[in-house]
């Protein structure tokens, strides 16, 4: 069963042609000290699972989120693959505002945050393999999506194969001298929700791909200040193509007909 995690930009799949909520359920895990709560929908007579990221409303702050609780509560539900979105900012010169990214690779800049679910009462010491954070099928399955999405619109989106996601703490967002540091590193785009949330997928068991949204340039790569509503701006221009890249990917065009 394919799990949707939204951020930023989307916070339910209500208002989304075809998509029907079933029911919302609250799952008890032993990471969060309240029931975790999440949607079953339906598209095109697949079942699938949603959950908010931030939380209803979009409350919660990207070193708040119980990444564990909601990592457990997907994989208690059913949840077999994990398809994550996040609003980033773009690094590359190729990644400007609008474009869509499907990372490779990521760093973890981040800290203070609970990454993993082996902490107490081991038998012993587990250390997951994490040299490839992102599920290649699934990688595979979102472009493949993407390109036959694009191939029917008169003004295609930009999707990039590949990159690496560097993870910073938030919510604030970099300093000018962070973005260059982290440009030297390697890192094409920045978020602060992609860790440790794939790392968690993994320990769980589940396959995990990121859609990254380039909704700004980063911090000292352009003399204009960083606004929300710039950022919901890009967010509402591309929100189409999401939606219809999600629809692609759940149910492909050649099996709807």
């Amino acid at each position: 069963m394919l799990a949707l995690i939204g951020g930023t930009g989307l916070n339910t799949l209500e208002g989304i042609g075809g998509f029907d909520l079933l029911h919302k359920e609250e799952i008890a895990t032993p990471f969060a000290d309240t029931q975790i709560q999440l949607s079953r929908y339906v598209y095109a007579g697949t079942e699938l699972l949603f959950i908010p990221r931030h939380g209803d409303g979009h409350v919660v702050p990207p070193h708040r989120i119980n990444y564990r609780g909601n990592i457990d509560a997907l994989r208690l539900a059913g949840a077999t693959r994990v398809v994550a979105m996040n609003a980033i900012g773009g690094i590359a010169p190729e990644l400007c505002p609008g474009a869509i990214a499907i990372p490779e690779q990521l760093i973890d800049y981040s800290y203070g945050r609970i990454s993993s679910f082996y902490e107490d009462n081991l038998e012993g010491v587990v250390h997951i393999d994490f040299g490839e954070p992102y599920n290649q099928e699934l990688r595979q399955a979102l472009l493949e999506a993407a390109a036959r999405v694009n191939a029917g619109c008169q003004q295609p989106a930009t999707v990039i194969d590949g990159g690496v996601y560097g993870c910073t703490q938030g919510p604030r967002l970099e300093t000018n001298a962070e973005i260059s540091r982290m440009r030297a590193d390697g890192c094409t785009m920045v978020g602060m929700t992609g860790m440790p949330e794939a790392a968690l997928a993994r320990e769980a068991g589940l396959d995990y791909a990121t859609i990254g949204l380039v909704v700004n340039w980063a911090a000292g790569l352009t003399q204009e200040t960083i606004t929300l509503d710039e950022i919901y701006a890009v967010i509402d221009t591309a929100s189409p193509f999401l939606h219809a890249l999600l629809r692609e990917l759940i149910a492909p065009s050649s099996r709807v007909q």
